[in-house]
């Protein structure tokens, strides 16, 4: 089968002629069957569109799909969003990316309407089961830091990399930092720049020791539930950075939105953030829709939307504006040792925070 170019995707034999409607519907149906998280939600898209349908070859989706595994934001949406746009162009993708979250949406804001709304009854009568899902939570967490750091770890730089953005995470050091110095990091040792790679070091080791003397005598981060609340702006924006942070999965995402909303924004506490971790996996949707109940306690039911949309924007903007693009350049040597680099500095800043939930 030919691999045409993404936005002529529609002209393809193999594809269906159909509606805006009928892609809308056919991805709402898909996700109303979401659960089970990525794995399986890929397994489905595979299983449907691939083997049963023959939209595509295996051999390009397998590609597609390495493409979004690199990218950062949910996998299994980018690739409903792609097959959307191979139906019926940008229009199609991006009604196909609706209908795939659509059911998680509005399950996990009717969810957070009733955890804000009947805080202490419902929060007091469902306490032991919220409990025993923050275990499992806890314990996803560490799965998760176990399996990405396993893919992600896999020679004595990567591991250095981790090591130090667990330092500079237990330090306090910023995030955007270390995500920059663990690029230029790894980048450079790659391409056989050993003073560079010092330097780097070097430098990344001053901004921890920085860290951890500015944090010395200072006071400790404001009370979780005790700070105002935020602008609808500062949401948006928490969950864009989150979205674009999402490396090797949805719990990279974690450390980045906890960052925002527990140590620094105070508006949610730490069990509450769990609770909505627990939710988000219980429900047939991505990962990353424990955004919206985050959105949610911080600013209502706007607070939720316009998380929502900064969370998954990201993944509807790399498919449909520029999916051959980053198929190109995540083929590049550089481009790929660098988003490694991140991706090692991502398990480091995720490691702890399983202990500091804990």
């Amino acid at each position: 089968m030919p691999n045409a170019p993404l936005i002529e995707g529609q002209a393809q034999s193999a594809i269906p002629h159909q509606s805006l409607a009928a892609v809308f519907l056919r991805f709402l149906r898909f996700g109303c069957l979401a659960f089970g998280g990525p794995v399986a939600q890929i397994g489905m898209l595979q299983r449907e569109l691939v083997e049963r349908e023959r939209w595509i070859s295996m051999e390009r989706f397998q590609r597609a799909l390495a493409v979004y595994q690199v990218l950062p934001g949910p996998e299994a949406h980018e690739m409903c969003v792609y097959f959307g746009m191979l139906a019926r162009g940008r229009w199609g993708g991006f009604l196909a990316g609706l209908g795939f979250m659509l059911p998680g949406l509005v399950l996990m804001l009717l969810a957070s309407w009733l955890y804000v709304s009947t805080s202490g009854a419902f929060t007091h009568e469902w306490r032991p089961v919220f409990a025993a899902l923050q275990a499992a939570v806890l314990a996803l967490i560490v799965r998760a830091v176990h399996r990405i750091g396993a893919h992600a770890l896999h020679d004595r730089p990567l591991q250095v990399v981790a090591f130090l953005a667990l330092l500079g995470s237990l330090c306090g050091a910023h995030f955007l930092v270390q995500l920059v110095a663990a690029a230029l990091l790894f980048s450079s040792w790659s391409q056989g720049r050993r003073w560079t790679s010092a330097v780097v070091v070097a430098l990344w080791a001053a901004c921890i020791v920085y860290a951890l003397v500015s944090q010395t005598g200072a006071s400790k981060p404001i009370i979780a539930g005790l700070a105002t609340a935020p602008h609808l702006g500062q949401l948006f924006l928490s969950g864009l950075k989150s979205g674009l942070l999402t490396f090797g999965g949805a719990y990279t995402a974690i450390p980045f939105l906890r960052e925002d909303a527990v140590t620094r924004g105070g508006f949610i506490t730490d069990a509450q953030f769990l609770d909505g971790i627990a939710l988000g996996g219980i429900l047939p949707a991505p990962l990353v829709i424990f955004a919206t109940f985050v959105g949610y306690v911080g600013g209502g039911l706007a607070g939720a939307l316009v998380m929502t949309c900064g969370m998954f924007l990201p993944a509807f903007g790399f498919t449909m504006l520029a999916h051959d693009f980053f198929e190109r350049v995540t083929n590049s040597p550089r481009v790929r040792s660098a988003l490694a680099g991140v991706m090692a500095a991502v398990v480091g800043l995720l490691a702890p925070v399983w202990e500091t939930s804990a």
